[in-house]
């Protein structure tokens, strides 16, 4: 069975350094485990953290735009070619990660078929591995757009501010319904030690479930393109019990 985690939130709040070290705690916890990660932000940032340059997305399959490494194999239906391709997108990050890229996606309201087919195909991507991180953007709306696919974990990352935080609770309204009956709460993001008690009272005003906090890291405001932080690591190996994840091994 596949473990599914979103993280959601406004640009800037801190999701793909959230995302890229729940990554290294997900190795530690389940070194044997498969894990996709899923860059559904349009900035399209996760692939630079590993220093690559990502062009191909799903979104360049939907628009006939994807160049294929090798020719199109022939007698194929059109769901089979979807799936052919999907898989020529998927960029290896070692022997037990891979990442693939959204970009643009098509509302659920369109009856092209290739809709129903990328999310067909995606699903069934999705169910080959044992983790799947999603890298969000802003909402888990945009995520359902492109794919349907049960959520059991969704974290709202906010940084402790009265602005971000009802933001969050916004982004909480608009994902309830797309999160099923998974685990959903908020990440306060960059709290500084001295601003712990007032980020407590500002998520409870919005009566946001606070799952965890992630201390400032000076270093990440400096330089650090890897978005590799031993402070957001260990804050989250702190919080990691809480969240809705099997101990021991994935079934």
């Amino acid at each position: 069975m596949t473990l599914t985690v979103a993280v959601a939130g406004k640009s800037g709040s801190g999701k793909t350094t959230i995302t890229k070290n729940m990554l290294t705690v997900f190795r530690k916890v389940f070194p044997e485990k498969s894990i996709l990660l899923f860059d559904n932000d349009l900035t399209c940032e996760l692939g630079h953290t590993f220093g690559k340059d990502i062009r191909k997305t799903i979104y360049g399959i939907r628009s006939g735009k994807h160049e294929y490494k090798t020719g199109i194999p022939k007698n194929m239906s059109k769901q089979e070619y979807i799936e052919w391709a999907i898989e020529d997108i998927l960029e290896p990050i070692d022997s037990n990660t891979d990442l693939i890229v959204s970009w643009l996606t098509a509302s659920k309201d369109c009856r092209c078929p290739i809709t129903k087919q990328i999310n067909d195909a995606l699903v069934k991507l999705i169910n080959r591995y044992d983790i799947v991180i999603f890298d969000c953007e802003f909402d888990l709306k945009y995520l359902y757009q492109l794919v349907d696919v049960p959520i059991d974990i969704t974290l709202i990352v906010t940084k402790p501010t009265n602005e971000s935080a009802k933001l969050a609770q916004r982004i909480e309204e608009y994902s309830a319904k797309y999160a099923a009956n998974g685990q959903m709460g908020v990440v306060l993001n960059c709290v500084k030690n001295d601003n712990t008690q007032l980020a407590y009272q500002i998520t409870e005003k919005y009566g946001l479930s606070i799952l965890g906090i992630i201390p400032y890291d000076k270093q990440l405001d400096e330089d650090n393109d890897k978005k590799i932080s031993l402070i957001v690591e260990n804050a989250i190996e702190h919080f990691y019990y809480r969240l809705n994840i099997p101990r021991g091994d994935l079934a």
